[in-house]
């Protein structure tokens, strides 16, 4: 639906040619490529995950090792016995499922660090682009890689090294 709007939106402007209006685009990805903060940020998150993501597979192993254990005892526990096992199996689940939901879910702590260390970056390309607009007087500036689907651009309507080099870096240089 949004395609539509937008894509309705530049049909109805090219239809007034008086009102000339000039678009460029930008690839947002390629242009974080080309800031080592961004690397250096990601690689941390990486990493981040990675551990926190070995924490939670270690605690679901425990539990399927309790169960595991469980089972194979089940025919020796008395019936108050089971009811404790299971118990401690269900409390333990409950436990490893919290543990994930703050480190990934929704505003968790993997979240909250992405956008601590990502916004900053994220805001200078934003300036560096308006920068860009501003300079080169152009009416708006695409994301080649948001949701819109670009069917076709002119390569010298690229504005992606001009916001590199507004940034600081040199464009086709990518830091890794």
């Amino acid at each position: 639906m949004k395609k539509i709007v937008i894509i309705a939106f530049l049909l109805v402007l090219s239809g007034f040619g008086a009102f000339a209006q000039r678009f460029a685009y930008v690839d947002s990805e390629y242009i974080l490529k080309h800031i080592p903060e961004y690397n250096s940020s990601q690689k941390q998150l990486d990493a981040l995950s990675a551990q926190w993501q070995k924490d939670v597979d270690a605690k679901f192993a425990a539990i399927e090792g309790l169960f595991k254990a469980y089972q194979a005892d089940q025919v020796l526990l008395t019936e108050e016995m089971k009811k404790n096992r299971e118990n401690e199996i269900i409390e333990k689940e409950k436990e490893a499922k919290e543990f994930q939901r703050v480190k990934f879910g929704f505003e968790g702590e993997l979240f909250q660090v992405r956008t601590k260390l990502i916004k900053p970056i994220q805001e200078r390309v934003s300036k560096a682009i308006q920068a860009v607009a501003d300079a080169q007087q152009l009416d708006m500036i695409f994301d080649k890689n948001s949701e819109i689907t670009l069917l076709y651009a002119s390569p010298r309507l690229d504005k992606s090294n001009d916001v590199i080099i507004r940034l600081g870096y040199k464009p086709g240089t990518l830091t890794k």
